[in-house]
């Protein structure tokens, strides 16, 4: 199950994404966990925990990534081993138990935003692409890294963190007309390679340096799944976030009867795992970058067999074309 929080969180600054409620969808299994860690110190609050922890999980308090992150905060474990706390007090502290790592996770937030308060430029910023890249390399460069996976880090828990609450009067979702210039251009891509954690708002790009065991195609000029859908929906004045979880938490779900071209199919046994985003084209067809080795191309939506739903996605009403 799946909630929307709606109370008003803590104001941090001047920055007006902090300064909303909470619109990122929250397992209502965590959504106790988060709002309270999220209000650790100011620099972070419950929406942009959530942001965060949806980046780097999907919530999924058993991933663990080729590079040894852990948990639900993807915490590697000599940073676990100095930050760590033990949240339930149970006694332990457990990377694998959200309860202890998801205040954590705020802690060890709260802790960046002081060693980088000094920094010039944009203040979450610079804190988000701490957690990513380290507080050394946004001291070094004197903000957010040049690292395209920071960037792309930094770009997607901030767009995620500043979504509107869904069913709020100050969101809306795309029209029928936007719908149709998304799938136009996803269709000018056709037969672009696949790359892992390629694409931007300009087009195909090289994929992240850092492709998970497995998955090939990090060199590569292209899209992966989610990079095409945000690229596309950017031809329209809307920002997504960066991963197929995100999108669809930033995305209002529809029954079948109400899908229509442009929407966002979603791939995945749960909200939290979804593992595959495409582009609704009408006929039961989509348009999507598949996989490693693959080219952006139309399938059924059958193609895959955990198709978990389909979404629109939602947006202020001041960046609708």
């Amino acid at each position: 199950m799946v909630v929307i929080a709606a109370a008003l969180i803590q104001t941090a600054g001047n920055d007006p994404v902090l300064n909303m409620a909470l619109s990122v969808s929250v397992p209502a299994k965590y959504q106790e966990l988060v709002e309270e860690a999220g209000n650790t110190c100011p620099e972070v609050t419950p929406n942009l925990l959530a942001s965060l922890l949806t980046q780097e999980s999907g919530f999924n308090p058993k991933a663990q990534s080729p590079v040894g992150a852990r948990g639900i905060a993807q915490f590697m474990p000599s940073t676990w081993e100095s930050s760590g706390v033990d949240g339930n007090h149970d006694g332990k502290r457990d990377v694998w138990d959200p309860e202890d790592a998801i205040p954590s996770s705020a802690k060890y937030l709260c802790g960046i935003a002081r060693d980088v308060k000094d920094v010039p430029g944009n203040k979450q910023n610079n804190m988000l692409a701490a957690y990513n890249s380290g507080t050394d390399a946004v001291r070094k460069y004197g903000g957010v890294p040049p690292y395209k996976e920071t960037q792309n880090y930094v770009r997607s828990i901030s767009s995620l963190a500043g979504q509107p609450a869904k069913g709020g009067k100050s969101g809306t979702v795309t029209t029928f007309e936007q719908g149709a210039t998304v799938v136009k251009a996803a269709q000018e891509w056709l037969g672009t390679p696949y790359s892992w954690g390629g694409g931007d708002p300009s087009g195909p790009s090289t994929g992240s340096c850092c492709s998970p065991k497995g998955r090939s195609g990090a060199d590569i000029r292209g899209f992966d799944c989610s990079g095409l859908t945000l690229y596309a929906y950017a031809k329209v004045g809307i920002t997504l976030p960066r991963t197929a979880a995100a999108q669809y938490a930033a995305s209002k779900p529809l029954k079948p009867g109400e899908m229509r071209i442009g929407d966002l199919v979603f791939y995945g046994s749960s909200a939290s795992s979804i593992h595959h985003v495409a582009i609704y084209i009408g006929g039961g067809y989509m348009i999507e970058a598949p996989r490693p080795g693959t080219n952006v191309r139309f399938s059924p939506l059958d193609a895959m067999s955990d198709l978990f739903g389909v979404a629109r996605p939602l947006h202020s009403a001041t960046k609708e074309t």
